[in-house]
């Protein structure tokens, strides 16, 4: 009996303690950054040290959140439990990315900003992209996800779109070191070319 319980009471702190790890690894970053900024330590131009910060672990975070049907697949599940987490701290960080940006170089004019999104790709493809995550976001819950049904699922494939957006954004800001932007190409379209090869073995 005390073999037992002593049993569940283990399993019930490793069911704990995993989902802990998890969400203070995916905190880590913003902790780091809210320390940095206290204690100006992000250099001469702290805003775009932030922007920078902040829009690269938004793009590592998407890409980690979908490679974790293709893990799940290779018999490697720990992302898939976590996916949603990773989403959302996806979607968390691509908005403070966004609020810097409206906070810091348009001051939240829209006449501006629409001038920037009209005269600046690289501002339209990551606004489009943060747009297409926000959707995803809301409708994340569980209860959300049965009662939408087939519709949930066309709806979050959006996910795809908003990589390629992202990564175009992130390259068409590289003004002379491509290398980043290239790793994190290579990445996206491992990624893209793996969901299309499993839509073909859907409908063979």
């Amino acid at each position: 009996m005390t073999s037992t319980v002593s049993t569940v009471s283990t399993g019930g702190v490793a069911r704990w303690l995993l989902p802990t790890g998890i969400y203070v690894l995916l905190s880590t970053p913003l902790l780091w950054l809210l320390f940095a900024i206290a204690t100006n330590a992000l250099g001469p131009d702290p805003a775009e040290a932030v922007m920078e910060f902040t829009g690269e672990w938004a793009l590592r975070l998407l890409l980690l959140t979908l490679c974790a049907r293709p893990f799940a697949r290779w018999g490697r599940p720990l992302l898939m439990r976590f996916r949603r987490s990773l989403g959302l701290f996806c979607f968390l960080y691509a908005s403070l990315h966004l609020l810097t940006f409206g906070q810091v170089y348009i001051g939240w004019d829209g006449v501006i900003l629409l001038e920037e999104l009209a005269e600046r790709p690289y501002v339209l493809v990551g606004f489009s992209a943060w747009v297409v995550l926000l959707p995803l976001a809301i409708t994340s819950t569980k209860g959300l996800r049965r009662r939408m049904g087939a519709r949930w699922r066309q709806l979050h494939q959006g996910i795809y779109l908003a990589l390629v957006m992202a990564w175009l954004h992130l390259l068409w800001l590289v003004r002379s070191d491509y290398g980043e932007a290239v790793i994190y190409g290579v990445f996206a379209a491992l990624l893209l070319v793996w969901r299309v090869q499993q839509g073909r073995v859907k409908r063979a």
